[in-house]
């Protein structure tokens, strides 16, 4: 019962933020559960489903190339800019740093808890995105690394 009272509470959470992703994402996870298919297919969704987001996500970036809106030629104009090298150092350090993040994400029960906790509560009332997991996973891992190196353990 615990995990439908608390999904119901994302929904209304949700409801009241007018945060469509977190809605449909409940809804989704609800019908899976109380169909009886979850059974099947939450394992499956935890252990692919960052990386299915990952690959939506890259999809629709590269969308823009694709239907020839970027090419060559806006790129290297981009690339004279400060603000665009500002961008891509960003890229590369939350690519690196969202890779640690992954890795924290699935073997660390306890920091997933609160990282999806946190990432919930940014979608619903700060109107985030859900990427926060991941890229939050990765921060954390960095600050752990540095605490780790100033505590000495």
């Amino acid at each position: 019962m615990e995990p439908y009272l608390f999904l119901i509470g994302l929904l209304v959470i949700g409801i009241i933020a007018k945060n469509q992703s977190l809605m449909i994402a409940v809804v989704f996870l609800l019908v899976l559960k109380f169909t009886g298919l979850g059974e099947k297919w939450f394992s499956l969704i935890q252990q692919k489903g960052i990386n299915w987001g990952v690959t939506i996500i890259t999809i629709a970036v590269l969308v823009p190339i694709v239907s020839g809106e970027i090419g060559f030629k806006q790129l290297s104009e981009s690339l004279r800019s400060p603000y665009a090298w500002i961008a891509l150092l960003s890229g590369i350090f939350v690519a690196v740093i969202a890779s640690r993040g992954l890795h924290l994400l699935q073997n660390d029960p306890h920091i997933t808890a609160a990282l999806v906790l946190g990432t919930i509560l940014a979608v619903a009332l700060f109107k985030g995105v859900a990427v926060g997991p991941l890229i939050g996973a990765g921060i954390a891992y960095l600050a752990m690394k540095i605490v780790g190196i100033i505590t000495g353990s």
